[in-house]
């Protein structure tokens, strides 16, 4: 397995916002998304102890666990979505996402952008262009262009460039039914975290989901990253950017670390699918889990970590922008609530992505006692993505420290 950083991380304990390596050396904690109301939440923590001591089996036994957390999770969305099929992970639940978007469809034609991750399942594996599967991905899936608001499609960002994300989709969509597809789904990441997470306005993936419906394609949101209130102006991605999908999927940060992920979708389809799959997961939905992913819901509610996210999240960007003026090697700051970051290039004028200096600042942020990392098409996008108690005491320190990486990092 990969780890982060050349010389990595070796954690022992966490609290909040802050973790401790094995030498006992401190760091601000501004990329883990998993624990997301912060690391070993007491409420959390006591909510699995209990659960543990009292019962934890599979779901063919009936328990009350599985039955409050979905109730309490679908009041989360809009109607017609209503329904949850439980399951480990998120690479689970986009697995069922795609066997259920076939069956809405009757077809088995897949689009993803050409630079975003749904897990690593044999079926979403292949929806990754940075990691294929040996031979490729199969005739079934095509890709589009990510979209970029710094170097948008078409040369020119708002309209013209949601515009150019939706024809690329459209020549995909008659390539698949070239192939015998049809069209099942787009699936998105309705921040497009993996890409660099794009500044796309309220409405900018209309155009694109007019062309999917239109060909009798369903829509899959992955919110595994922008779910259950980071963004800060709402709870879920698609919100944000407005629009309901026909199918949702979630998992990292559900339960602050236990292994939980699910699809959301209306009773009809959920209804479809189980009449034409047999599905059993052993572990999903167990009564620890669901504790577990209730209390943390109930801790996102009642402490407003949503409202935090907003507020923290501005504050965060503002200092960004103001380092922004004194380095040049910034060219881009963007991101919403709780999930922020910048795009370092080598020339504001050309914007040439600067890949190798943002793994160097990335590297000297761990030295200096700060967790992050980085992504994007050009992998040059630096991401904080920090649980949600983070607050403006953390951010004053993550900018002092990345202020003083930049000034000691060298560009070339």
């Amino acid at each position: 397995m990969s780890t982060f950083y050349d010389d990595p991380v070796h954690l022992v304990r966490g609290e909040g916002a802050w973790v401790w390596g094995a030498d006992g050396r401190k760091y601000l904690d501004c990329y883990n998304n998993v624990p997301h109301v912060g690391h070993c939440h007491p409420r959390v923590v006591d909510t699995i102890c209990t659960q543990a001591a009292t019962l934890n089996t599979h779901t063919r036994y009936l328990h009350d666990n599985i039955l409050d957390y979905a109730e309490a999770l679908t009041a989360l969305f809009a109607d017609p979505i209503s329904t949850a099929i439980f399951t480990c992970t998120g690479s689970e639940a986009n697995d069922i996402a795609l066997r259920m978007a076939a069956v809405a469809t009757g077809n088995t034609g897949i689009i993803a952008t050409d630079h975003t991750y749904h897990g690593n399942t044999t079926a979403v594996a292949q929806l990754s262009c940075t990691n294929p599967p040996p031979g490729g991905a199969g005739d079934h899936i095509a890709f589009v262009p990510a979209p970029d608001s710094y170097r948008p499609l078409g040369g020119i960002s708002g309209a013209p460039h949601a515009q150019a994300f939706a024809k690329s989709i459209e020549i995909q969509i008659a390539t698949l039914k070239a192939r015998g597809h049809g069209l099942a789904a787009l699936i998105v990441d309705p921040f497009f975290a993996n890409e660099g997470f794009p500044d796309l306005p309220t409405g900018w993936l209309d155009p694109a989901i007019a062309v999917v419906r239109a060909a009798g394609g369903v829509i899959i949101a992955d919110e595994v990253q922008p779910g259950f209130g980071r963004l800060g102006s709402h709870m879920w991605g698609h919100e944000r950017i407005g629009f309901l999908p026909e199918i949702i999927t979630i998992g990292k940060p559900m339960a602050n670390g236990h292994p939980v992920g699910a699809v959301l979708t209306s009773a009809e389809l959920n209804s479809k699918f189980r009449t034409s799959f047999r599905y059993f997961n052993t572990f999903a939905g167990n009564p620890v889990s669901c504790a577990a992913a209730l209390a943390t819901l109930k801790v996102v509610q009642d402490e407003r970590l949503m409202e935090n996210a907003d507020i923290v999240g501005k504050y965060a960007r503002a200092g960004l922008r103001d380092l922004a003026t004194r380095h040049p090697c910034i060219g881009d700051v963007r991101g919403s609530g709780l999930f922020f970051g910048v795009e370092f290039v080598l020339d504001q004028t050309t914007k040439n992505p600067a890949t190798n200096f943002t793994k160097r600042i990335a590297n000297a942020m761990r030295e200096r006692g700060v967790l992050l990392n980085f992504l994007g098409v050009h992998y040059n996008v630096l991401k904080m993505r920090p649980p949600l108690v983070f607050n403006a005491d953390n951010v004053n320190f993550m900018i002092s420290t990345l202020d003083a990486a930049l000034s000691d990092t060298p560009l070339a």
